[in-house]
């Protein structure tokens, strides 16, 4: 939990909230069938370099049962269609303040999501009516669950909202969307993201696919033949997540050749996609909150 020095400070994580709830919404504008996800994505990224900001972690659309983390390789021409459930997750930090933000988009044409995503979204409104100082997190996991549980789906139960902090989209405290045994309690002066998911199936989700996403979670150690301009173009980002379309003017082969390296010696996390079952769909909604001293107040309405 970092200790906020001046009001300057707070201002920047607001600025943060607002925009990336602008390009949230940007997003849901440009989500219909047809449209590549990668250009959805980057154009996210651009709309958030715009604004003088830079993304807290690479733009991420997932589909149907696929709940996280897809993130579109440099050449991805995947595009949506008619029926999918979508999710679009945004992050941005201003001077290393990070916000982070998503929501779920139906592209059928006779609404068949939305009951599902209105699960997701209940869940959220009720956990900002729940969350609080010296509230148990297990309250707000308790809230998530009812809601999302009373309209006939199940919360996702091995994917939590989190803490955030500055440099950091992921920290403690885990908020899952359940009310664990025992756990936290929330404090003044703490940042989190609540991000309910909802599903028509079991509730469980596994890894599957190819990482797109990467994360230095400790400085690389010297190795003999790594690309120097690749490893410091990775290090510039300070922990942040990021993905492999950041690196087109790199060497494709030499790329790989870093995150290999780096991920042997466990300097580099991957992030593949987080998947249910197929034929299951999960819808997400997620807001980042400040409980502060006059009350909640979320940054990314």
């Amino acid at each position: 939990m970092v200790k906020i020095r001046d009001e300057s400070e707070m201002e920047k994580w607001r600025r943060a909230g607002r925009i990336a709830a602008e390009c949230r919404e940007w997003a849901r504008a440009e989500i219909r069938p047809g449209v590549t996800i990668r250009h959805v994505l980057e154009g996210i990224e651009a709309l958030i370099r715009e604004h003088g900001a830079a993304p807290a972690f690479p733009a991420q659309s997932s589909r149907n049962h696929v709940a996280a983390h897809y993130c579109s390789s440099p050449d991805d021409e995947t595009a949506y269609e008619e029926g999918d459930c979508v999710k679009v997750d945004v992050g941005v930090h201003v001077d290393g303040w990070v916000a982070d933000t998503a929501t779920t988009v139906d592209l059928s044409t006779d609404g068949r999501w939305g009951p599902l995503i209105q699960a997701s979204a209940d869940a959220l409104k009720a956990a900002i009516a729940t969350v609080g100082p010296d509230v148990p997190v297990r309250d707000v996991g308790a809230a998530v669950e009812r809601a999302i549980t009373s309209a006939g789906f199940e919360p996702v139960r091995n994917l939590t909202g989190h803490g955030v902090d500055r440099w950091r989209v992921h920290c403690a405290p885990q908020i899952p969307n359940y009310p664990e045994r025992g756990g936290a309690r929330f404090h003044e002066g703490m940042m989190v993201a609540i991000e309910p998911f909802a599903s028509t199936g079991r509730g469980y989700i596994h890894e599957a696919g190819r990482s797109e996403v990467f994360m230095l979670v400790r400085p690389p150690r010297k190795a003999k033949g790594l690309d120097r301009d690749i490893l410091k173009a990775i290090e510039s980002w300070r922990g942040l997540p990021i993905a492999r379309r950041y690196f087109r003017e790199h060497d494709p082969e030499a790329l790989e050749e870093v995150i290999s390296k780096l991920a042997k010696q466990g300097s580099l996390m991957r992030y593949p996609p987080l998947v249910e079952e197929q034929g299951v769909m999960v819808a997400q909604t997620e807001h980042s909150i400040f409980i502060g001293p006059d009350g909640v107040e979320v940054i990314t309405a």
